[in-house]
């Protein structure tokens, strides 16, 4: 018989626990377009309309290891979101401004 969910994670150390939950949530911040889209509740037809491509153009893109950031904003803001370029540092991290929307305020911002 299948044990519950709440039966194992009870089961696990404080430890395994924690090292779980860190782990879930490096998944929900890391995720490929696709499923990122999928998140979103999005076909890629959905999304192929939204960018006026064909659906072939979305599942060619979302495939890609390599493409330009104006294509990568262009997805992005389809699905309703933001993209920020950072760089990080050992000493910080600054957004790199000059990747932004034409007309768009530039400021450098310093995280550390």
């Amino acid at each position: 018989m299948a044990k519950k969910f709440s039966e194992l994670r009870a089961a696990m150390s404080p430890q395994a626990r924690a090292q779980a939950a860190e782990l879930a949530q490096t998944m929900l911040n890391e995720m490929p377009l696709h499923e990122l889209r999928q998140a979103r509740g999005l076909s890629q037809k959905m999304l192929a309309d939204v960018l006026h491509v064909q659906q072939p153009s979305i599942a060619k893109m979302e495939k890609r290891t390599d493409m330009y950031l104006s294509t990568l904003r262009s997805h992005i803001q389809a699905m309703g979101g933001e993209l920020e370029v950072i760089a990080r540092f050992p000493d910080g991290a600054v957004k790199i401004s000059n990747f932004a929307e034409l007309g768009a305020p530039t400021q450098a911002v310093i995280q550390s």
